[in-house]
């Protein structure tokens, strides 16, 4: 593994707290349609512990000033009135009004509060292959990354991660690169993900409305397509692929189906403090859940037996159910379903993995598309490996 070693070994004491946070939103410092500081803030209002801010192809840095279009104008007047005073820079040039977007430096100094709240910087590494979009997010990044090119969807992939990972050897900085929306134009399929080295992550879940998460007729959804890499992986000792639950935000200004809108899915990550290299450590570990909106008191997996406790709300019911692959050719088979807020799976020895998907009854109140509800993914255990 080439992403640099962090400070979370087996003998440090253990982690006791979940933290809430987004890997993945835009602004406008690329495609998103609202200022920095107003979507972290309504990140930190809403009880999130950490965000990364992930513009295309950008770092927020050096001076940039954007023309206040007459779509912006109700945009500008809530930023100057959550931020007053001084803090808003604009300039008339000719007949328009410019507004300055704030650094990462900037924004990141106003809204951190230690032990409370993050701004993790990051990037979207927008690249593509043969008219198919291939993006890859860089977390917690120092330096601007290009998209790589390459000869293949693999290897376009291939090639952004390694030159993450090389930043990361080279400033001796954690950094954490992950697979964006597999089903996003059709671009990428499992058997692009399996050969990935380096890459031990990606988005099962993307609030956005046009990445295709539960697949369709033809092609899998993502559940599907990260059984089938975890067990292509396994089978050649290669290491696990882990889910990740993101918004990939661009509009904050009106909440509906056909928006990509906040709140839809996060992350919960152990983690004994609110800083970026625990963090990535408790991820790279596994030890955190995606969700779209069930909260998980705890989870366990001692080697052999995956326990799931779920904070029940009043008037909600809950399904668990225990996929893993005990064959090759029946990759993610479902091999328990426990009804209740207390769940739990005994392997038996011949489980390559197993892993958990919390289905509730709660609708979820601005999905992305018809019909979802609430749900959670608890990360693929191995036997033998307790977490």
């Amino acid at each position: 593994m080439a992403v640099i070693p962090v400070s979370c070994g087996p003998d440090d004491p253990p982690p006791d707290r979940w933290l809430k946070g987004n890997l993945h939103t835009h602004s406008f410092w690329s495609d998103g349609d609202d200022f920095p500081e107003s979507i972290l803030s309504w990140y930190r209002e809403a009880g999130y512990d950490f965000v990364a801010l992930s513009d295309h192809n950008t770092l927020a840095e050096g001076e940039r000033w954007i023309p206040v279009t007459e779509a912006r104008l109700a945009t500008l007047e809530k930023y100057v009135a959550r931020f007053p005073g001084d803090w808003v820079e604009a300039r008339a040039v000719n007949d328009t009004i410019e507004v300055r977007l704030k650094t990462f430096e900037e924004y990141s100094s106003l809204l951190n509060v230690p032990d409370s709240f993050l701004v993790i910087q990051a990037e979207e590494i927008s690249d593509g292959f043969d008219g198919k979009p291939l993006h890859l997010n860089a977390t917690n990044i120092v330096e601007r990354i290009t998209p790589q090119g390459g000869s293949s969807v693999t290897d376009v992939l291939q090639r952004n991660i390694d030159a993450v990972l090389a930043q990361a050897e080279s400033l001796r900085v954690p950094i954490l690169p992950h697979v964006n929306h597999p089903n996003f134009g059709w671009a990428v399929t499992p058997d692009d993900l399996v050969p990935l080295e380096g890459e031990h992550f990606f988005e099962v879940y993307n609030g956005h409305p046009a990445v295709h998460n539960e697949g369709d007729d033809g092609r899998p959804g993502t559940e599907a397509m990260w059984d089938y890499v975890n067990t292509q992986r396994l089978i050649a000792g290669g290491e696990v692929l882990y889910g990740l639950g993101v918004d990939d935000a661009h509009h904050y200004h009106e909440q509906r189906i056909g928006l990509a809108n906040t709140g839809r899915a996060w992350i919960m990550v152990r983690a004994r403090t609110l800083e970026p290299s625990p963090i990535i450590g408790a991820l790279l570990l596994g030890d955190f859940y995606a969700s779209s909106g069930v909260t998980l008191k705890d989870v366990r997996f001692d080697g052999s037996t995956l326990k799931v406790s779920i904070d029940a709300e009043e008037g909600v019911t809950y399904s668990t159910t225990f996929i893993g692959t005990r064959s090759p050719t029946n990759p993610g088979e479902v091999l328990g379903v426990v009804d209740g807020p207390e769940a739990s799976y005994q392997m038996d020895g011949s489980e390559l993995f197993v892993r958990a998907t919390v289905i509730s009854s709660k609708p979820m109140a601005n999905p992305y598309r018809d019909g979802e509800v609430e749900m959670a993914w608890v990360q693929p255990m191995l036997p033998g490996s307790p977490r």
